[in-house]
């Protein structure tokens, strides 16, 4: 699913563990653990949270965004990057109509997924786009974790020998992957529009990993968050032992 139907699922207790964005647990952390070492996180371009603007950053002072309602987390980061930035008179909001028909106005929106990477294919001469995972990284300097395996913390009571074999299964998965990208993307649908090369270089962007530097990346984040009143009070990381 998208990131907001994960989100709200975890959130309702209808599933156990997720790839969710690290907006909701920031958001519900006192629900949650992590599973340590697992992320999709990007340090640099991601190529799929996409910004695209009919100008420069600076000259969207004072101008509504339209924002997708399928990722927190992204939406959160765009919020962060712009004050960061001192811009404090940009409005948000989540349209009715599709954002792929702003963007082609040339109005200044934010996609993620493959809608992002279809309209970047599509965008005109005229349309800037900026890439938020490269935003970050040129600002920061870290990676930014966009989602974590995020865990309902009566699950990791449990049902502890469970996520014992999941955390081994994610292991033997990334690896088997990173193996054979080129025999995954002979088969994956997303070729017939994306190609194959493209397909493999937007996995390679990507960084699973959760160490020091990603860690790093997340607390920045949240602590920014708190700053921007984004959330409410400061997050801790806490991991499945």
């Amino acid at each position: 699913g998208v990131p907001s139907e994960l989100n709200r699922l975890l959130a309702e207790g209808e599933i156990d563990v997720s790839p969710s964005s690290s907006f909701e647990y920031a958001r519900n952390w006192q629900d949650y653990v992590l599973l340590p070492g697992q992320s999709i996180s990007s340090a640099g371009p991601v190529m799929s949270v996409l910004l695209f603007a009919p100008g420069s950053l600076e000259a969207l002072e004072g101008c509504e965004i339209a924002l997708t309602g399928e990722s927190a987390t992204s939406v959160n980061l765009l919020k962060i990057l712009l004050a960061q930035s001192g811009l404090r008179r940009v409005r948000y909001r989540v349209p009715e109509e599709p954002i792929e028909s702003l963007i082609a106005a040339g109005k200044p929106a934010l996609l993620i997924g493959d809608r992002a990477l279809r309209a970047a294919g599509r965008s005109g001469p005229s349309c800037r786009i900026y890439d938020l995972g490269e935003l970050w990284y040129r600002y920061t300097g870290l990676p930014f974790v966009f989602a974590l395996w995020i865990l309902r913390r009566e699950a990791a009571t449990s049902k502890r020998a469970e996520v014992r074999e999941l955390l081994e299964q994610l292991g033997a998965s990334r690896q088997r992957a990173f193996a054979s990208l080129a025999a995954l993307a002979a088969q994956a649908p997303e070729r017939s529009w994306m190609g194959e090369e493209r397909l493999i270089a937007y996995w390679r962007c990507m960084s699973y990993d959760l160490g020091e530097r990603h860690l790093a990346g997340l607390r920045l984040f949240f602590d920014l968050a708190y700053r921007h009143g984004l959330v409410s009070q400061s997050v801790p990381l806490n991991f499945f032992a």
